[in-house]
């Protein structure tokens, strides 16, 4: 069940949310990453960006010897890490805006630094679960969005990322990687934070 557990943290890893985001957004509602077309091309770079360079961070933090170990178990190992990431996704934000002026694009980058910086601001005081902010900020931002897809395409992907962030949320629990306070916590942070910035930027 351990395994199982793991295996599921890995697959639903908070860094490869942005690129499942897009996925979905790509598939089901095209349109509003216009002008941009969707492809492999550009989920490639959603996914090198939002997910490969930051991972390189924390095998290096990792290598030397920074951190203790890849599953940042302990809140004063996430600090760094997280401030790093924080920088990453700001500056991958500020690149869109900068190079791929793409409004609904960028509003949506927004969202999901904003879950960055107050996950990595948060975890300077308390442990919260990073994978329940990530899984429950994809629902918070796929639910008010299905009022834009036309006939209720984005209703299966939404029902499928309730089930995801239920599974992922037991998986944290089951490894002992949180309490279920700090499971919740992130939940609501990361429904919060994708819901309302839907709703103030869309």
């Amino acid at each position: 069940m351990s395994r199982l557990a793991l295996a599921l943290s890995v697959v639903f890893h908070p860094l490869l949310m942005t690129t499942y985001l897009f996925i979905v957004l790509s598939f089901f509602l095209p349109g509003i990453l216009q002008p941009i077309r969707p492809s492999l091309w550009f989920i490639f770079l959603i996914f090198l960006m939002t997910f490969l360079l930051p991972s390189l961070n924390f095998i290096f933090f990792r290598v030397t010897g920074t951190i203790k170990d890849l599953n940042l178990f302990n809140r004063t190992d996430r600090i760094l890490p997280f401030a790093f990431v924080t920088i990453l996704y700001c500056v991958v934000t500020f690149m869109f805006y900068w190079k791929f002026p793409v409004p609904n694009v960028l509003k949506l980058m927004t969202i999901i630094t904003a879950m960055v910086i107050v996950s990595a601001v948060i975890t300077l005081f308390y442990k919260v679960s990073v994978h329940s902010v990530a899984a429950c900020g994809i629902i918070g931002i796929l639910l008010p969005l299905n009022n834009a897809s036309e006939q209720g395409l984005l209703l299966y992907p939404t029902i499928g990322a309730l089930v995801i962030a239920g599974v992922v949320m037991s998986s944290r629990l089951q490894l002992n990687a949180h309490v279920l306070r700090e499971v919740f916590t992130g939940a609501i942070l990361g429904f919060a934070i994708g819901f309302g910035g839907i709703i103030l930027l869309f």
